[in-house]
This record gives C-alpha cells, structure tokens and sequence, in this order.
C-alpha cells in the first residue's frame, strides 16, 4: 500500500504558485499538485495567508471567495477545475461581490434607521475596467 502512494506521488507534477490577494501587500507562494481542485487551493491560500497574520483578515470561509486567472479571462474559476487545467501559476483572490450594497445599522434614532453603505469591497475586475477607461489626453 505505501508502495502505490509513493508511485503516484511521483507521477503527480507539481507547481509553484504564486496567489495574489486583492488589498494585501505581496503575493502568497506555495507548491500544489497540478491535479489539486480550485477549492482546495482557496482554502490553502486563505489557512496559509492568516497563518502569516496578514491584513485584511479575510476569514476561512472559501464559498465566500473566487479565485482568478488574469491570463485565462474575467471569470472566475470553478471550484471544481484542476488548477493545473489552464496552464497559469499567477492567480488572483478575491471576496465574492455581497449582492446586498446596503447594510442596515443597528443604531434607530426613534424610528428612522441608519443605513451605512458598502465602500471599498469592489473587485480586481471593477478597478481594472475603470482604470481601462481612464483616458490619457495628450498635449
């Protein structure tokens, strides 16, 4: 038994990836399997980004999470892919968009209620298209 986890370890190629977090400082880095699922990989990534302590605390909820190739389109990849299946090693993570864009406060002053709207949760993919429609002018 031992014997045929040995063989297929050996067969399994793996790679370095490098996972960039949307608000962080620098990318993470560690070694998968190429046959290693896109959840798995999520939840590898957030384990080893709150073992670092980094900032923002993301959390450890991986549904709440997408996981990005830059180089494979604006979608996001399934949890169900191999993360090999596309051939990148650069990925970006990035909190899933809340579907509510207002969250009603606690604090009623006598029956109004507060209402405090979401700011600084947009995506990668929001910043990059707006940052596509800058235009430069020229002199």
């Amino acid at each position: 038994m031992l014997m045929s986890k040995q063989k297929k370890n050996v067969n399994a190629k793996r790679l370095l990836i490098s996972i960039n977090v949307l608000g962080s400082a620098g990318p993470i880095r560690f070694v998968v399997n190429e046959e290693e699922l896109v959840a798995a990989v999520i939840d590898t990534a957030l384990k080893s980004y709150a073992r670092e302590g980094r900032l923002p605390v993301l959390g450890t909820d991986i549904t709440s999470f997408a996981l990005y190739c830059p180089h494979v389109g604006s979608d996001a990849l399934s949890p169900w892919d191999n993360i090999g299946s596309h051939g990148a090693r650069n990925f970006m993570l990035c909190k899933k968009p809340q579907a509510n864009d207002g969250v009603a406060d606690a604090d009623r002053v006598g029956n109004r209620t507060a209402v405090v709207s979401r700011r600084g949760g947009g995506s990668w993919k929001a910043w990059f298209n707006k940052s596509l429609n800058l235009k430069i002018s020229t002199h």
